[in-house]
Order: structure tokens, then sequence, then C-alpha cells
């Protein structure tokens, strides 16, 4: 039988490549689509051709899981609601807003024994996966630092509402790259210290962020995590790492596969190419969820890398480095 699957608010844009990727899911079935915002859902459901469906548990009654691209302060409530009714659960990145929503979430899903995993389709790329390849077959000697990006354009909306999102740029960005840096070096982030600011739009909620993260190895890494990108720039803003070895260095550029234009009258613009990363995501939530394994990308990874931008915040207050909760 398919995984029946369905969909918790399409609040998020990221809703679009989830569904595209569980429609052409040989083994599931996409059932319909909740949300609490009844007009914003009616809307997607016309345009994506989805069943709306008015209560929260009528659906979790007709599925087997759950993808939750819901705000994210809202990601909490929500996966303690699927997870109360025995579903499995994809969930939109940060997973939790606050080391409060991260406990929550971790003891509702630990007594209903569902399976929980994060939307980190960036783990999934073959130029990702290429980088840890080669670092692991020791070319490049034992790693010493790691300079990263993860730029991009404001999303607006939601994003810039922190009642809703938790924060601004830092939280939205730093999470994914978080996530490559603890599966590449196999180990977690210990400290960690953090600027923020207004540079580009200059509103209450950060634009730009610059964040050290200091692993107990003494690995360190720097992140810019920043909306510095024009409204006109591709998505995807990029997604960097350059790995410094004893003996070497390695570059990555995830999304270096486009197409970009430049003109007078059409600015510019840029198409990307390659392997759909979100499709993949999708294959290994439905295929984990089928075989009844743990995915490869655990609701625990989304708990740690969020607690890194979290403890972010804590630096900025404080103006000094912090440890990173455990």
């Amino acid at each position: 039988m398919p995984l029946r699957v369905g969909i918790l608010t399409c609040a998020h844009m990221h809703v679009q490549g989830y569904v595209h990727g569980l429609r052409n899911h040989a083994s599931a079935e996409l059932v319909g689509l909740w949300d609490d915002e009844i007009e914003r859902g009616e809307t997607y459901a016309q345009q994506s051709g989805l069943p709306f469906i008015g209560f929260l548990d009528d659906l979790l009654a007709a599925v087997d899981a759950v993808v939750i691209t819901s705000e994210n302060v809202r990601h909490a409530e929500l996966i303690e609601a699927a997870a109360k009714a025995g579903k499995h659960i994809l969930c939109e990145k940060p997973l939790g807003a606050s080391e409060e929503h991260l406990q929550r979430i971790e003891r509702a899903v630990s007594s209903a024994g569902v399976t929980l995993m994060t939307a980190f389709p960036c783990r999934f790329s073959p130029a990702f996966q290429r980088l840890k390849q080669r670092v692991n077959a020791g070319e490049i000697g034992k790693i010493q630092a790691i300079s990263a990006t993860n730029r991009g354009r404001c999303p607006f909306g939601w994003f810039v509402e922190p009642e809703k999102s938790g924060g601004g740029a830092m939280i939205d960005h730093v999470v994914h790259v978080t996530d490559l840096l603890r599966d590449l070096l196999g180990e977690e982030p210990v400290r960690v210290q953090a600027q923020i600011g207004n540079n580009v739009y200059q509103q209450s909620w950060e634009d730009t962020a610059m964040v050290t993260i200091e692993f107990g190895s003494g690995i360190f890494a720097t992140l810019d995590s920043s909306w510095s990108r024009p409204q006109n720039f591709k998505t995807w803003g990029d997604v960097t790492m350059t790995v410094v070895g004893e003996s070497g260095v390695i570059e990555l550029d995830m999304f270096g596969q486009s197409v970009e234009t430049y003109g007078k009258s059409a600015g510019y613009s840029s198409s990307g190419y390659g392997t759909d990363l979100d499709a993949l995501l999708v294959s290994e939530f439905v295929n984990a969820c089928l075989e009844k394994r743990a995915p490869a990308v655990t609701g625990f990874d989304g708990a740690q890398a969020a607690r890194v931008a979290i403890a972010g915040y804590e630096s900025v207050r404080s103006g000094q480095p912090v440890l990173v909760f455990t």
C-alpha cells in the first residue's frame, strides 16, 4: 500500500517542492491539505489541485504521515498533534524556534514512537556527498577550518515577523549549513558567537548574520547566513563551503549549476538545473516510513541545528560566545 500523506499548512514556500516530489513518488499518495488560514489554504488547494480539508483531525484520520510547512513557531504544536495521532512527520526547518519548543517536540515524538524527519534537502546534494567522500578519503588531511555561506534574498511575509518565524536571516539560514557541518565532521558544535545587522533593509529584524561555530575537536567554521541578495536573485541563493585541511583545500558551490542572464530591460535572472534535492528528500521520507527505519536526516539532526541558531541569538544578546545547549 502507498504511504498516504497530508500537508499541514502551505505557509512555507517549500511546500511546492514537497507536493511535486510526493506526486512523483510511486509509493506515495497525496491525500490533501489542511490550513488554519482557510483563505490561504483554499487558494493554494485550488492552484495545486489538492483537496482542501477543513479540520485538522479529519486530515490526520485520513493519512499515515504529514508534511509540516507552517510558520516556524507552529512546528511544535503541529508535531505534537501529528505524533499524538500516530502519524509520521516530515517538518520544515528550523525544527523549533526555542529550546522549549525543541524539548516539546522531542517528548512528543519519543512517547508516540513515530518517525520525525527534518527537511534538510542539502544533505542529499551530490556535490556535498562527493565532498564528504573526498574528505573521508583523506585527500586534504585533517580538517582545520571551514568557511561557509548561505546567502539569499529576503522572503518577506511572515519570515520577517519574529513572533511567527522566531527571528530573521539567522534562524532561516544557519540551520542548513550547520546540518552539513555536523554530518561532514561527525561531531557536535559546542560554542557559537554571532553578530547580526539590519544593513540591507534597515528594519527591526536582522537581514545579515555572521556566525562562528566551534566544535569540540577545535575545528571552527564561519558562516555568512544573510538575506543580502536582490529580489530578482535565484530562490536558492548559495550554499558554499571552503574546507581547509592540513594538505589542501576543497571548495563546494552547491547551486553553481545555473544559467544566468543579464539584460538592460530584464535585469538579472538565473535558472538552476541539476538534481531535484526536494524530490530526494521526499523519497527518503516515504521510503523510511514504509521500511520502518530511521530516515537519513532525523529530528535530532534538526534539533541540533536549531540549537546553533538559538545559541546565536543568545550570543547577540550577551555579546559573548555561548555554549550550545545539549
